[in-house]
């Protein structure tokens, strides 16, 4: 509740629905709640500019704007930026809920509701609102109080930051876990169902070619029929041509049931415990999927990656949290080399080429290294590279967030090391040190 005990918090219900309305209007007024109503997006955001709730529940399917437009509205304009949205829906899709926190909501309440379950989000969202407003008036004090005080606000606002980057990590695996292993799952059994039969397929084709030309050897001199009929499909060309077309099909039906196994590698769901596995396949999973990226884009060459593996064991971790790390710093590599994609740039720079190399070292760890030859950066900016929402990306283009959750699952979760090392005009490498005997 409010941090003042003589006003009621406001909660604004945004929704086309009047059956939902009056069961949400009941349920927060008997908890004591000022409760607000508007029936769609157009009159909700009419509605804040004259007065500010103290959160907002938000239906994502209405008539006109819906509510991923009213949220980014909402999130765009500074009076009414840092209200806590928390959306409505039936919609259980991954993607749907990404897209939800991307915008800036911060939790999802699914019909057909739980009482229990809306008030007591409504209370915590609320809670973490006034806590949030009030360590940002304790940080507006920060310079005229004692160091001592400092300190200790300052070590509390870390603390809160970490917290957030934990549950967009939490929220954002999970996501992302359910929906590529969903799509994994949807390819594989189609493929195995055409890889199986055009086996079949391949030994059908080998025996008719096989009797056609027992045909041919009994009868060389066919009636003008069948001679007519051969010409006109270039006979020989297609008893020549067809293998090579089935075998085609079979290496393209194992390249898709090799990124299968790649996504599948990729979405493990071992948040619990820590799994032996083979950190080159996570790599290669990860390089897999960002395939797309590395080719060739405007005026940008393909980027080259190079792959300097060693003999490593396998590795006691998180095999999921791990494929993040790996995504984010070369997904970072391919950001920075797309950044030169001018012509001036392209046309004066080597091209382009992200190198990844792996090692053990003298002291019992995996080393990892990820290297670009883009601009390299300066010793201000590398010093902030893992803190919590520092971004040089251009707005709408980062969160700020990767660097550090990966920071976080390297070292907290894994006792490892994450370092950078960075020349002007030279590149970038960040250096993953993890521990074989793990914590």
């Amino acid at each position: 509740m409010s941090v003042d005990s003589e006003k009621r918090d406001i909660v604004l219900i945004v929704d086309d629905n009047s059956n939902n309305l009056g069961v949400l209007y009941d349920l927060l007024d008997n908890a004591g709640f000022e409760v607000w109503v508007a029936q769609d997006g157009e009159s909700a955001i009419e509605k804040v500019g004259y007065a500010l709730p103290d959160l907002i529940l938000l239906d994502i399917m209405m008539p006109g704007i819906d509510g991923f437009e009213t949220c980014k509205r909402l999130k765009e304009n500074p009076l009414t930026a840092d209200i806590p949205v928390v959306f409505m829906s039936a919609l259980s899709e991954a993607v749907d809920k990404v897209k939800g926190l991307s915008l800036g909501a911060v939790d999802y309440i699914t019909k057909p509701f739980q009482q229990e379950e809306v008030l007591a989000r409504v209370k915590l969202h609320l809670k973490l609102y006034y806590l949030t407003k009030k360590i940002e008036k304790q940080n507006q004090e920060l310079e005229q109080r004692v160091q001592a005080r400092t300190a200790e606000l300052t070590r509390t606002l870390h603390e809160l930051k970490q917290a957030q980057v934990q549950l967009v990590q939490t929220e954002k695996m999970s996501s992302l876990g359910q929906l590529v292993a969903g799509v994994a799952h949807e390819i594989n059994n189609p493929v195995s169902f055409i890889f199986g039969n055009l086996n079949h397929a391949s030994e059908y084709i080998k025996d008719l070619l096989d009797h056609l030309e027992v045909y041919q050897q009994n009868y060389p001199n066919p009636v003008s029929e069948v001679s007519n009929h051969a010409e006109e499909i270039e006979l020989d060309y297609l008893i020549e041509d067809l293998p090579n077309m089935i075998n085609s099909m079979k290496v393209g039906a194992e390249r898709i049931s090799n990124i299968s196994t790649s996504l599948r590698n990729f979405s493990r769901t071992d948040a619990s415990t820590k799994i032996p596995v083979n950190i080159h396949e996570g790599i290669d999973s990860t390089l897999l999927i960002l395939r797309y990226r590395l080719k060739a884009c405007g005026h940008r060459p393909t980027i080259e990656v190079i792959k300097e593996y060693g003999e490593l064991p396998l590795l006691k971790c998180y095999s999921g949290q791990m494929n993040q790390v790996f995504m984010n710093l070369i997904a970072n590599a391919i950001d920075v080399l797309e950044e030169e994609e001018s012509e001036n740039q392209a046309a004066n720079r080597k091209n382009p080429r992200i190198k990844i190399s792996t090692e053990i070292t003298n002291n019992n760890s995996v080393i990892i290294r990820i290297a670009d030859n883009g601009a390299g950066m300066s010793d201000a900016i590398r010093a902030q590279l893992f803190e919590a929402f520092f971004t040089t990306k251009p707005a709408g283009k980062g969160t700020g967030l990767g660097l550090s959750i990966s920071y976080q699952i390297v070292v907290e979760k894994h006792g490892g090391k994450l370092s950078c090392t960075s020349t002007l005009g030279q590149g970038t490498e960040f250096t993953v040190e993890i521990p074989i005997e793990q914590p």
